[in-house]
């Protein structure tokens, strides 16, 4: 947690609102493995990093809600009984979304200003979007004692997603950021909303994001398209979701499926055994094993479920000719965002150079390198 970016916000609250804030911080987020198999009822496998959003909130008496976000340098004021979604790709929704579907439980909340500021970089696939939900919905609960759990609050952000964002993400985002344990990543179940936590230290290894700094247009939509071929197949096959399906299962309705969706359902089946043959890779401290399965995963992501993108492929393909790197695989929804790659500590430098100059030969852009330290989830820097 950056205490400094959690002062600015505290700061700048009280000099634009003249009272002291209740501070929320609340963290984004990496995937080791298990990407586009939460919507599917399977298995993933995130982590909280130690970058996030400072949200800094507090009552309102002036009539109606104030919220800043100081990044954008964007300020809106809105009354609790007038909420309609915002033009599509606002920030305010992820504001209104929250607020809407605590509403919707019939919770009873007032009047509040919000100020926020976060160190996620923008289309990083981290999940910015989720840390920002968690931190208004745990902000809120804080502020008017509303009691709700932690499991509530993600299914409250995961809805504001849907209903206010237009993106049917699954509960992965919202749960790493709420649930997080530092120095650990969870295994989750995300039909049973459970996870276990592994301790996560690959002793001469470590984990290391590069960032292609692009992020295409279709993401979101296909990011639905993609829900609504699984959805389509597990109905098929008379299932819940795919997490019930087998590759054999999947085979009986190869006539009935196009080829491209086949190859989708196949890829969510395999990633789904892939996340959890990851798991006991970490626990048998098998790093050889875990990097074959990260590649795999990038392979299924480019080549089956076809979300990855021109940039992310490039930047494997310069992990692949490098045998320090044990794995690495694109991360996130998909076109554009970050690679996770697996990487002996004392080479991770060298190749993050090597990598980002080629990168900058072929697109004519930067693209950025981060450490990233596992961290706690959402949680409450400083009460009422």
């Amino acid at each position: 947690m950056s205490a400094a970016l959690t002062q600015e916000v505290k700061q700048q609250f009280i000099k634009t609102f003249k009272t002291d804030p209740i501070l929320i911080f609340s963290p984004g987020r990496i995937n080791i493995i298990g990407e586009h198999t939460d919507y599917n009822g399977g298995f993933v496998f995130p982590a909280a990093i130690d970058k996030g959003i400072a949200a800094a909130i507090q009552k309102s008496d002036t009539g109606s809600c104030t919220a800043v976000a100081l990044d954008l340098d964007s300020i809106i004021e809105f009354e609790l009984d007038k909420l309609k979604p915002s033009k599509e790709g606002s920030w305010e929704n992820y504001v209104f979304g929250v607020v809407a579907e605590i509403q919707n439980r019939n919770q009873v909340i007032g009047d509040f200003n919000i100020i926020f500021k976060g160190n996620i970089p923008g289309g990083a696939g981290m999940s910015s979007s989720a840390a920002l939900e968690n931190s208004v919905a745990f902000g809120l609960n804080e502020l008017f004692d509303l009691g709700l759990t932690k499991i509530e609050m993600i299914l409250i952000s995961q809805k504001a997603e849907h209903n206010y964002v237009g993106v049917k993400c699954g509960i992965m985002d919202q749960y790493a950021s709420m649930f997080g344990i530092k120095d650990n990543a969870l295994l989750l179940d995300c039909r049973t909303i459970e996870s276990k936590a592994y301790k996560i230290d690959f002793k001469e290894h470590q984990l290391m994001l590069m960032n292609t700094n692009v992020k295409h247009s279709l993401s979101d939509s296909a990011y639905n398209d993609r829900r609504s071929a699984c959805e389509s197949i597990a109905a098929l096959l008379k299932i819940e979701t795919l997490r019930d399906a087998t590759e054999k299962d999947l085979e009986k309705i190869i006539d009935k499926v196009t080829p491209e969706n086949y190859q989708k359902g196949l890829y969510v089946i395999q990633e789904i055994d892939r996340t959890q043959k990851a798991a006991k890779a970490i626990e048998e401290n098998d790093l050889e094993t875990l990097g074959a399965l990260i590649y795999a995963s990038h392979n299924g992501l480019q080549n089956q479920y076809k979300v990855s993108c021109d940039e992310l492929d490039f930047l494997i393909t310069q992990a692949k000719k490098n045998k320090h790197v044990l794995g690495a695989r694109m991360m996130g929804g998909g076109f554009g965002g970050c690679t996770i790659n697996l990487i002996a500590k004392t080479e991770a430098k060298e190749f993050a150079e090597v990598a980002s100059k080629a990168y900058y030969k072929k697109f004519n852009k930067e693209c950025s390198v981060y450490f990233i330290e596992l961290s706690e989830g959402t949680h409450l820097v400083e009460g009422k």
